[in-house]
């Protein structure tokens, strides 16, 4: 244990969030698509020299908690040979990544000729490239059928992109200035988030890691705390994920021992031919998620406080996939999965401090064709929460973006938002009532393709506690001569001008047992 001054340790620990958070800031501003501007579809972090998560931004769950397995791949790549100026990439879900879409930048800071640590930021690229617009094929069974795979190899040196890295991810993507404005915005990103790391390591490197050390420490001490305060015990729940006609179980068992946590995915189902397989570093993220939610959400969230928690996942499983599965959805819809049936478990040990199942999808919509590639994931309930209602028409979960104004939606692509309205009723009743859905229609002005990844389309997301559960969600088709068709949940299909796509999204579950009038 390191011992540092605690008001210069709080000092230190806001500094690094900012920035984090200023990271984000200009990959935002300085992105092309509105999935990163508007959406904000992605997240930064700053990293030990060993590659520990020193301090993250509010942004994305799923990116955070599995961004340290990208910047120990490109270590297990490179080794103690980390270059100054280079940026290293990766997406490969097998080799740090979580799926294609999700590309990582990972840059090395330097003081005074010693690596002082890294900062990396990850961004969803709407299109990578794969066997549909947007790649995320509802058909795949294999990885490479989803787009292209970048293993974890240097991108930029001395600010300039590397040809051999470069040319082939442009060359696989329909929009390749979209994603070259993209990847820009990503290495400007970290290029700022060096410049503040050796603003504030720069007086004394030592003094500097010092402090960071005795940061994950407090993080540690913290999480050991939180969890000495839950009852000590086994705590089991199981759920499912839909693919096709067939329930998916996942299945987790959490042991409680003292200021220690151990997750056991045992008796989850084996990977699938198909794309809901999550890798290992997206469960271990919705772990770290829902052990924060239940514990103590104001744990640093950093590599010390994940000290006091291990994991088991069974090889080749839908929690825990081997190459070469599909993978996109896993990251997108399994993770919400894994999150609930953690905080199912949890909520065995601890009831009054979890909520109901929120939506438990992210309902991602991608619409594409040759000249353009659109990315979405819609809103939905969240779940009733211990003294307080659940909100309506909010991501929640393991993601945390925004939604993409009408606005811009209907400037950048080919299509009319008709409908756009909180789903009246689909909340489920309780003492504390579950959040609303949304309800989206869409009208095409072109011939494209459409691709639907969405859950909760047969299993409402459950209530707590006597509450009620939300309502499932819906995606209807309506052609132009006014034949209407049920999707499901996972598919791609061709439209035309003048079809139409209407989302219905899952509410919330409810939590306490309604007594005749549920607590708006």
């Amino acid at each position: 244990m390191v011992n540092v001054d605690p008001v210069a340790l709080e000092v230190a620990r806001n500094r690094l969030a900012a920035i984090a958070d200023e990271m984000g800031v200009v990959l935002r501003r300085t992105a092309y698509s509105p999935n990163i501007k508007e959406r904000a579809d992605c997240s930064a972090a700053v990293f030990m020299p060993d590659g520990d998560m020193l301090a993250q931004a509010e942004h994305i769950p799923v990116h955070l908690g599995s961004m340290p397995a990208s910047v120990r791949a490109v270590l297990d790549v490179v080794g103690g040979a980390v270059e100054p100026g280079v940026q290293y990439a990766v997406n490969d879900p097998f080799a740090g990544g979580t799926h294609l879409n999700d590309l990582t930048l990972v840059r090395g800071v330097f003081i005074a000729g010693r690596l002082a640590g890294f900062v990396a930021n990850r961004a969803h690229h709407a299109d990578v490239g794969g066997e549909a617009p947007g790649s995320m094929p509802a058909h795949a069974t294999r990885v490479d059928q989803e787009g292209h795979i970048v293993s974890p190899q240097a991108a930029v040196r001395d600010g300039e992109w590397l040809p051999e890295f470069l040319e082939p991810f442009l060359e696989a993507t329909r929009t390749p200035q979209e994603r070259l404005g993209d990847l820009s915005a990503q290495l400007g990103a970290n290029e700022a988030g060096a410049l503040r790391v050796i603003e504030t390591g720069s007086r004394s490197l030592d003094d500097y890691l010092a402090t960071a050390a005795a940061l994950l420490d407090y993080g540690e001490r913290r999480m050991e705390a939180a969890l000495a305060d839950l009852p000590d015990g086994r705590f089991e729940f199981s759920d499912f994920m839909e693919w096709r006609s067939a329930d998916v179980p996942i299945t987790v068992t959490i042991t409680i021992d003292g200021a220690r946590l151990h997750a056991d995915f045992a008796g989850s189902a084996p990977q699938v031919a198909g794309n809901i397989n999550a890798v290992e570093a997206v469960t271990r993220s919705c772990l770290y998620y829902a052990v924060r939610v239940a514990a103590d959400p104001t744990v640093p969230a950093n590599g010390g406080s994940y000290r006091p928690i291990s994991l088991r996942v069974p090889d080749a499983s839908i929690v825990n996939a081997s190459p070469p599965a599909a993978v996109a959805a896993g990251n997108v819809e399994t993770s919400q999965r894994i999150a609930d049936v953690v905080l199912g478990a949890l909520a065995k040990a601890a009831p009054e401090r979890v909520p109901a199942a929120s939506q438990g999808t992210m309902n991602n919509v991608l619409i594409g064709n040759d000249r353009f590639a659109y990315y979405e994931t819609i809103a939905g309930g969240q779940g009733g929460r211990p003294g307080r209602a659940g909100q309506s028409g909010i991501h929640t979960g393991m993601t945390n973006t925004k939604n993409t104004p009408i606005e811009s939606l209907e400037a950048h692509y080919p299509f009319s938002v008709l409908r756009y309205g909180l789903r009246t009723g689909s909340g489920g009743r309780g003492l504390y009532r579950g959040g609303e859905g949304i309800e989206r229609e869409i009208e095409f002005h072109e011939a494209a393709t459409v691709s639907l990844m969405g859950e909760r389309r047969r299993h409402p997301p459950w209530g707590l506690n006597g509450g009620e559960p939300g309502a499932v969600g819906e995606d209807w088709l309506i052609r132009r001569d006014g034949v209407t068709e049920r999707l499901e949940g996972k598919v791609t299909f061709e439209v035309a001008p003048g079809d139409r796509l209407l989302v219905r999204t899952p509410g919330g579950g409810g939590w306490g047992e309604a007594p005749g009038t549920a607590v708006e």
